[in-house]
């Protein structure tokens, strides 16, 4: 089993239960896991394993959809990643939502999902 790991892409997004929130936007970071069923590299061949830029532009592109909730873009990430890459058997994906409108100091809040086949 290989691990690939993307970790603190940033964004800035439109994504939060409050209209404000989603008006306003707000930085993200994000941290994807993928485990791809392979443990051997002979031919040093990028085709042998995950383009780890073609995970970042799937998640890109779900981050640029406006949603309420962190659970909805960790668990979109995770299956649209299964779904692209059949190597891949399980997804983990952290996103972050950077200074959450809550009563109290809080850097982050963060959800965090692991999706398998």
């Amino acid at each position: 089993m290989t691990t690939i790991r993307l970790e603190g892409l940033d964004f800035f997004a439109h994504h939060g239960y409050y209209e404000e929130e989603r008006k306003v936007g707000n930085k993200y970071t994000v941290d994807v896991e993928v485990l791809v069923n392979r443990t051997s590299y002979t031919d040093d061949d990028l085709d042998q394993t995950i383009n780890y830029e073609e995970i970042y532009l799937t998640v890109s592109t779900i981050m640029s959809v406006s949603t309420k909730l962190l659970e909805t873009l960790a668990s979109s990430m995770c299956r649209e990643l299964l779904k692209q890459f059949a190597s891949v058997d399980q997804v983990t994906a952290t996103v972050s939502k950077h200074n959450p409108p809550i009563k109290g100091v809080c850097n982050r809040a963060s959800v965090t999902i692991s999706q398998s086949r």
